[in-house]
């Protein structure tokens, strides 16, 4: 697998979790339960231990702030609810926001552009531009994601996208 391949895989793997306790309003399970769950999803399928690390490193993120992601994308999410989002692009928007604000090592171009690819090839025709244009509202308007990131934006729209 190439150099950073393994985060793609990881980041795929941690959407099929994520829809799926979504999918079943369940909430992610803990304890033993939550081990037996994972032990199950993890046999049916050929992770090496580094994109098995990385995907459960993101779904506990997202489980631990689901509640303030779900806030800041309902925020930039203009006349969608999260509840009438489609389900991949609502779980590809999950981990995107959590990954612009709670991992850092991850070029925030990095994070936009694996979210929008995910959300192209799990979702719909339009998933890729709905993910894409809440994404960048997010980090063009939100001050969480720059002072998170620890840059200063004078412009709201410096630089490319």
């Amino acid at each position: 697998m190439m150099a950073g391949g393994f985060r793609r895989k990881g980041r795929e793997y941690a959407l099929q979790v994520l829809f799926g306790t979504d999918v079943t309003a369940a909430a992610p399970a803990e304890g033993a339960h939550r081990e037996r769950e994972m032990a199950e999803f993890w046999a049916q399928r050929r992770a090496t231990p580094e994109v098995r690390a990385f995907a459960e490193a993101l779904i506990r993120g997202v489980a631990q702030h689901r509640g303030d992601i779900d806030v800041l994308v309902t925020r930039h999410a203009t006349h969608w609810s999260m509840d009438r989002m489609a389900t991949v692009d609502r779980n590809v928007l999950r981990l995107a926001v959590y990954e612009l604000l709670y991992a850092l090592d991850v070029p925030e171009r990095v994070v936009l552009n694996e979210a929008i690819e995910i959300a192209k090839k799990y979702g719909t025709d339009e998933s890729g531009a709905f993910v894409n244009g809440i994404l960048d509202h997010i980090v063009k308007h939100d001050p969480a994601v720059p002072v998170r990131r620890g840059a200063e934006r004078t412009h709201a729209g410096d630089g490319p996208r």
